[in-house]
């Protein structure tokens, strides 16, 4: 589906702001950024959007569904596409890489303890931290490929 289209289905009009944004989250590994690391792409793009338009942009494309706001610190947002699939967090303690993934056994596993304790499940999150065992870790700093995190 175009980003347009989405925006459109969603109820939003369609501007350069929430399209520039939008693509950004589409770019293979730009999944889970701060709005400062929106900001600092659409710079490096050459774009002119404001840091508050960003900030209220995500705010409306959260709002409308099209993004998920997570938080795997206390005080720090992260935004994701929300593509209406359930998935959880891996988050390397060293490098901060974030990889998604999901499980059907931990899934069933999670509805069948809160059901024995008499909870109804209407949302969770599900992060581990750790830190990775690749000894190449591209991502963590001071390596060879050290992706910069601005």
């Amino acid at each position: 589906m175009t980003d347009s289209k989405e925006l459109k289905e969603r109820g939003l009009k369609v501007t350069a702001a929430r399209i520039q944004i939008l693509e950004i989250f589409q770019t293979p590994g730009m999944g889970h950024l701060t709005a400062d690391d929106v900001y600092r792409q659409l710079i490096r793009q050459g774009s002119e959007i404001g840091l508050a338009t960003v900030y209220r942009v995500l705010t409306q494309l959260q709002q409308a569904g099209l993004l998920k706001q997570v938080y795997f610190e206390p005080g720090r947002a992260l935004y994701e596409r929300d593509d209406g699939e359930h998935h959880d967090h891996l988050i390397c303690t060293d490098c901060g890489r974030v990889q998604e993934f999901h499980d059907e056994v931990i899934e069933q596993r999670q509805q069948a303890i809160a059901q024995e304790r008499g909870f109804q499940v209407l949302a969770h999150s599900h992060v581990l931290y750790g830190p990775c065992l690749n000894p190449d870790c591209t991502y963590r700093p001071g390596s060879p490929d050290d992706k910069e995190k601005t």
